[in-house]
């Protein structure tokens, strides 16, 4: 992974053209609480009256989750930034998806109940940590690099847990529910394939800009900071609602 250090960018000027602008736009909407991605009250309603198996229906759900699921895109974001090869991004998605695999299946298949504040002041830390990593903040700090992707793996496991905490609001059926959740996760799954062939998009057009190696700095602060934001929000939650 290529990390970035701060005074490659110092005194330089931040660029106000190309598809950079739309990427902060989005990093800087996402963090609004405004666009929080709870279950919309139609498929609520469904979760609440499912019996049986539906497993295309569940398949949309947890597609439609994970393409407005804020949290987890800008941490996606933060992996793939500085990452050039498709054998590299496969690994990395991998990773992640299988952390959140597991503990999204075990979070609602065994009943474990979490805090779903914590866990998603967790999720925003994470997209912390990875901003730092990205501006190479740890090898600055402490003089080597930690495991990237040990750490993707573990943060997929607080991301898992986060989408299980969802799902545990309701009271789902026993009728077909492990072949549903299964389904859920499958559309978790197509959902980041969806969101990531979109970003992986933008940002190889960005890429090709003189402007990217001017303005990375910049989007991973920013990036940081609506890490930060979606902390303050959780941690504001937990505390009004303790």
């Amino acid at each position: 992974m290529v990390l970035i250090s701060s005074t490659q960018y110092k005194n330089k000027t931040v660029s106000a053209r190309g598809p950079s602008i739309l990427f902060l736009l989005l990093l800087a909407i996402a963090a609004s609480p405004v666009f929080a991605h709870g279950v919309a009250e139609g498929d609520a309603l469904f979760i609440e009256q499912a019996e049986g198996m539906h497993l295309i229906s569940f398949i949309y759900l947890g597609a439609k989750h994970m393409v407005t699921g804020y949290d987890h895109l800008l941490f996606l974001i933060g992996v793939i930034f500085f990452l050039y090869r498709m054998k590299d991004i496969g690994v990395y998605v991998t990773l992640f998806a299988i952390g959140h695999s597991i503990t999204l299946l075990y979070g609602v298949l065994s009943g474990a109940q979490v805090n779903p504040y914590l866990v998603d002041a967790i999720i925003g830390l994470s997209v912390v940590y990875k901003a730092l990593d990205n501006l190479g903040a740890y090898r600055r700090w402490f003089g080597f690099q930690p495991n990237t992707k040990a750490a993707v793996l573990i943060f997929g496991f607080f991301h898992g847990f986060g989408l299980a905490t969802k799902l545990q609001d309701f009271t789902l059926s026993q009728d077909g529910l492990i072949p549903n959740i299964i389904a859920f996760n499958v559309g978790v799954e197509i959902g980041q394939l969806l969101a990531l062939s979109a970003i992986l998009i933008i940002m190889s057009f960005w890429r090709k800009t003189d402007a990217f190696a001017k303005q990375a700095f910049t989007a991973n602060v920013l990036l940081m900071s609506a890490g930060f934001m979606l902390i303050g929000y959780q941690l504001t939650g937990f505390f009004v609602s303790s």
